[in-house]
């Protein structure tokens, strides 16, 4: 591969062509990352924050433009593409406020003739390797604490949100940050497990599938490099039976929906209680039917195209096994004009009748999709959420917030929500169970990863 080339979904043009780096390219970008990264780790903390806020501030500056840009890559609709900028800016902006607490030695208790702390030491040369459709929310959830911990970072960016990358380089050089301590480079699949395997990465995070997942794992093998990894995921939400059912009914929709339901903590499975279900079904297929799908470049539409049409066709799969083994459709396609077969455009679709046989309850649809099913208990629904091999967030909707800790104790899954859905608070630990992945992002606990500890162990004499 010499070239990697981002094609639109809204029509199949072509948004940008961009040349692979040579070998001698990413070894250059290799070795200047760790001439920067020398000197950038002893900045103080608060000198680091002051780069990495204007950082922020420069990607911001370029919401006007990122947003459209956004939109013809990946396809999500223009009145909600800059939007992500805003996530963004809260995520990076709080572990750039955490720094100095999370970063700082841990002092173990005094103990008299002995002075005894751990240092967090940066680990060193960081690779984040970020998926299309949050390409901004995901790659920031690394880059920014990578930064502040004082390590070197070189962001590997998805193809189909390639220019996403040098947007993030544009940041980078306009905050002044030194020469070859962040770095896009636009690498193919066998560059970057060629990079990984090199030994010249010291830690690995990446957003994407669990096969991908899995061969960046064996390139990593022998290295002793870390590895964060977030996978698959097929999130589910429990309505129980005393939930605001309309604010149920508009959270798990959105959740399900938004962004075509490319999210990686969106709602794919819906279980609510046998006493709500028929309102819930009922009230979920009326507000789906307000969907506008069309054009993302039009300010009417709400449902742009998916991203490519590869996983338009893993969606109707799905469908067409779903309907195969007894599922009810409740929304008829011929509803929305542009839903048509051989392209990235495709209805909203909710199913009854379902269960864990088929292909909409069991693996990642990744697209805009849910089955729903009725149960008699908090035991049920507890058993089919856990009832998946991947566990990143499970969503609960009830006025019982001790309900809500009893369930989210038994629920094998990385974060329990209440009331709310497909959503990452920056001062919690982003992370998942099962074929999810390992590792953690965000919060205090995400600088773990990019840290190293040093113990110091002096004796006075």
């Amino acid at each position: 591969m010499t070239e990697i080339t981002c094609i639109s979904p809204i029509d199949g043009s072509e948004v940008a062509r961009l040349k692979v780096a040579s070998g001698a390219e990413i070894a250059g970008a290799v070795a200047a990352a760790r001439k920067a990264q020398a000197d950038w780790k002893k900045l103080p903390i608060a000198e680091r924050a002051a780069f990495l806020t204007r950082f922020v501030d420069a990607m911001l500056a370029m919401k006007d433009e990122i947003g459209p840009e956004l939109t013809r890559m990946m396809g999500r609709p223009i009145r909600y593409a800059a939007g992500e900028l805003n996530g963004f800016a809260e995520r990076a902006r709080h572990m750039i406020a955490i720094a100095e607490t999370a970063l700082a030695p841990v002092k173990p208790e005094a103990k008299e003739g002995f002075t005894r702390y751990i240092r967090r030491d940066p680990v060193g040369l960081v690779l984040t390797i970020a998926p299309w459709n949050y390409p901004y929310l995901t790659a920031v959830n690394t880059v920014v604490p990578a930064l502040m911990a004082g390590n070197a970072v070189i962001l590997k960016h998805a193809a189909q949100t390639i220019l996403v990358g040098k947007r993030f380089q544009m940041a980078a050089d306009a905050a002044g940050l030194p020469k070859g301590l962040f770095q896009w480079l636009v690498l193919g699949h066998e560059d970057t497990t060629k990079l990984i395997a090199s030994g010249a990465i010291d830690h690995v995070a990446f957003t994407g599938s669990v096969e991908a997942g899995r061969a960046i794992e064996h390139a990593a093998a022998g290295t002793f490099a870390s590895v964060g990894l977030e996978l698959g995921g097929k999130d589910p939400a429990y309505v129980r039976a005393d939930a605001d059912l309309q604010q149920a009914i508009d959270t798990v929709v959105d959740g399900a929906f938004f962004n075509s339901g490319q999210c990686c903590c969106g709602i794919e499975r819906v279980y609510v209680h046998k006493d709500v279900y028929a309102k819930f079904v009922e009230g979920a297929v009326a507000l789906t039917q307000t969907y506008v799908l069309g054009n993302p470049l039009e300010e009417a539409t709400t449902l742009g195209p998916m991203a490519q049409l590869r996983l338009a066709e893993t969606v109707r799969k799905h469908n067409a096994d779903a309907l195969a083994k007894g599922a009810k459709a409740h929304l008829d396609p011929k509803a929305f004009a542009a839903d048509k077969a051989g392209t990235p455009y495709l209805a909203p679709q909710i199913f009854t009748g379902v269960d864990h046989s088929m292909l909409v309850m069991n693996e990642e649809t990744f697209g805009p999709v849910i089955g729903v099913m009725p149960v008699a208990s908090d035991e049920e629904a507890i058993r089919l959420m856990n009832d998946s091999r991947y566990g990143l967030t499970a969503a609960l909707f009830t006025r019982d917030e001790a309900a809500a800790e009893r369930i989210g104790e038994a629920l094998e899954t990385g974060t329990v929500f209440m009331n709310r859905c497909d959503y990452l608070d920056p001062g919690l630990a982003w992370t998942g169970v099962k074929e999810t992945g390992r590792g953690a992002s965000l919060s205090s606990l995400g600088y773990e990863s990019l840290t190293r500890p040093k113990s110091f162990h002096l004796k006075k004499l």
